[in-house]
């Protein structure tokens, strides 16, 4: 009878490390993820940046190319 309480106390420790590993795994998981993630944002940005770069027109050279006026202008605000 003495091995019995012994048995019931490994199992149970087991069972609390089994639930620590995995709650550590899914924050693992969720962290590696967000890191892929916001590398593939930061990626996607640079490559929209140079496709707008390169596929700029003779407009885009000039100062106000674009913009449009307030219509402030002139009225003493």
């Amino acid at each position: 009878m003495s091995t019995e309480p012994e048995a019931t106390a490994s199992a149970e420790g087991t069972a609390e490390e089994t639930k620590e590993s995995s709650a550590l795994k899914v924050i693992g998981w969720l962290s590696v993820g967000l890191a892929v993630a916001t590398v593939g944002f930061f990626v996607g940005r640079e490559l929209l940046c140079r496709y707008k770069f390169n596929h700029r027109n003779p407009y885009d050279f000039y100062a106000h190319a674009g913009e449009k006026q307030t219509g402030e202008f002139g009225l003493g605000v």
